[in-house]
């Protein structure tokens, strides 16, 4: 079994030597590029005395130099920039294993809905939650698809379908980083929805006048200015010309924005793009889930990188007419609307396809990110994932953002008998925890991901939780209110199968209506074939296993005293709490008790 920061920490020092060498490049390009330059303006002005010809010939040559090191300066500040991603995808591997990654990732707070029923109660997102921890996806559409997984539960064939994909990128490092490396990085915006829309669009620059007039004045645009530079003819021919090209020019203006401005913005992301589409294209996967995704990256026999890359060497053209020494150039040579008329065909044909591979791309990537964490984890299993009614058994079930040197597991078993375990114990003895761990294991589950767990199986289920509801001043709600509201949306869930996961519940009101209250919502919750955890400080709310006899039951975390210190060893025990600490944990923080 390959150790993972053994692999990490060794390409981490191979890719180090490599950015050491690019930075290197890198400022000699740059340099050299200067000095060509400053080379161009000193014959340029020598040459001068002989009129504009002669300083042209003169300065002909390092004009050529130059334009030739600004396609290697491109190339090799993209090859720098590459290295450096490739650093940084060691280190976050690196971090993950150290434990040192909170914070240092993409939290994906952006990417929580208002009002969902789990995700702040389990840590899907912000920092040091699951999505931080999991997300590696360099493209919006990676980092949205990998978000939708951990939101909302797959099916039981789509979650089998993707655990072996997920094994096979595990094993396959050299993809990973490709994709790190050659993406956008985390600020790419551009995303399905944007490439569909601009494919949607009605088509533009469609006149059939224009496809006589657009190269007839280009070509004497072309013609008459060159004969003005380099023959004895005079400058009017060209001046006659001028009047045309700035007519066109304006006519078009509003169409050339409408066909460009999506793709010229976010060039770096379709080069990006091209470099990913590329990594996927070249490997044959064994995964049908992969196989699948794959074989739909081409068209009329041409790959999908193929087609980006064509669409990226078009809008590069495009974008060239701002360059300060050729914009005259391309202004009196309609270069704008030339290769706006280009990129409208490519629009017009490969549009559509253009944003399903991007979806492809970002189905790719959250696996990837998933892969990854099978990869730094080998320990950790695959469910087994069946349809059938309600149900999850687990043994050794820890908690996935926890070292494992502080995980403490506990086995959990909960299907028709019992449905239900009552959960009572001491202040932090884990209670809140132990409902965390059964939630985000099942979040992973579903996902198609491993799990923190020598086994476990589940069926696909909703999640209700109610483990961090807050008052709020700006609703006027009282937390009483937020919590009843949060189960009702839980009761509402129960239509499906659910897995509810409710934290000290009720504890807003007097101690009658709460023992009422709570059997009648855990008694509808059974009924409906729900199954999941309560807990409670209240032992008064264990009677209610009794009361919903072996449909339920309690089961307890504890602590004890070594000296004057308060030990808990998190573990999970059948029955009732005995003993409570809340005197203790007074005293111990210096009040009066």
């Amino acid at each position: 079994m390959t150790d993972p920061a053994a692999a990490y920490a060794e390409r981490k020092r191979e890719r180090t030597a490599s950015l050491r060498l690019a930075l290197s490049r890198y400022a000699w390009v740059s340099n050299a590029r200067l000095l060509v330059f400053l080379a161009a303006l000193v014959l340029a002005y020598f040459g001068l005395k002989g009129g504009a010809a002669l300083a042209l010939a003169y300065a002909a040559g390092p004009i050529a130099i130059f334009l030739v090191l600004i396609v290697v300066h491109d190339r090799v500040a993209s090859a720098k920039e590459r290295a450096e991603r490739a650093v940084a995808f060691y280190d976050r591997g690196l971090s993950h294993l150290d434990g040192s990654w909170p914070g240092r990732g993409n939290d994906g707070l952006t990417l929580q809905p208002a009002g969902h029923p789990y995700a702040p109660d389990l840590d899907i997102f912000g920092k040091g939650s699951l999505f931080e921890l999991l997300c590696g996806a360099q493209t919006k559409e990676g980092r949205e698809r990998l978000a939708a997984w951990l939101l909302a539960p797959a099916t039981a064939l789509e979650a089998q379908a993707r655990q072996p994909a997920v094994a096979e990128l595990a094993g396959d490092l050299d993809l990973r980083e490709a994709l790190h490396e050659n993406g956008a990085g985390a600020n790419a915006s551009l995303d399905a929805r944007t490439l569909l829309a601009w494919a949607n669009e009605a088509p533009r620059l469609q006149a059939r006048i224009l496809r006589v007039i657009l190269p007839v004045v280009t070509a004497a645009s072309v013609v008459t200015l060159l004969a003005w530079i380099f023959t004895d003819v005079p400058a009017w021919p060209f001046l006659c010309v001028l009047p045309f090209v700035f007519a066109i020019d304006r006519w078009l203006a509003r169409d050339i924005a409408a066909v460009t401005l999506r793709v010229s913005r976010p060039l770096n992301e379709l080069k990006a793009l091209q470099n990913i589409l590329k990594s996927i294209e070249r490997r044959t996967f064994s995964a049908e889930w992969l196989r699948q995704r794959v074989s739909r990256l081409a068209t009329d026999g041409m790959l999908a990188s193929e087609r980006i890359g064509a669409l990226v060497r078009l809008v590069e053209w495009y974008d060239s007419r701002r360059n300060q020494l050729f914009a005259p150039f391309a202004y009196a040579w309609l270069w704008g609307p030339n290769f706006a008329l280009a990129i409208e065909k490519w629009r017009r044909a490969h549009g559509r396809a253009a944003a399903e591979w991007l979806l492809l791309v970002g189905d790719v990537e959250a696996l990837a990110s998933l892969a990854a964490y099978r990869f730094e984890q080998p320990s950790d299993v695959f469910p087994e994932i069946a349809d059938g009614p309600p149900r999850i058994e687990a043994t050794a079930l820890g908690h996935p953002l926890l070292a494992r040197d502080k995980c403490v597991a506990n086995d959990v078993m909960l299907l028709d008998r019992p449905q239900i375990y009552v959960v009572s114990g001491s202040n932090m003895s884990g209670k809140s925890t132990y409902m965390r761990t059964i939630g985000t294991n099942v979040v992973l589950a579903l996902a198609g991901a491993p799990v923190r767990a020598a086994s476990m199986r589940v069926s696909p289920l909703h999640i209700g939780a109610s483990l961090r509801v807050q008052d709020s001043l700006q609703e006027g709600a009282s937390r009483f209110y937020a919590e009843i509201r949060r189960l009702k949306q839980v009761m509402d869930l129960a239509a499906g199968p659910l897995l509810f996961l409710l934290d000290e519940i009720l504890a807003g009101t007097n101690s009658h209506d709460r023992r009422v209250g709570t059997e009648a919502v855990l008694r509808t919750l059974v009924n409906k074939g729900a199954i999941g955890v309560v807990t409670t400080h209240d032992l008064a709310l264990t009677e209610i296993a009794t009361a919903l006899s072996s449909r339920a039951k309690n089961v307890h975390f504890e602590d004890h005293m070594e000296g004057a210190t308060l030990v808990f060893d998190y573990k999970m025990r059948d029955g009732v709490v005995q003993k409570s600490n809340a005197i203790a944990l007074m005293r111990a923080v210096g009040l009066e008790v």
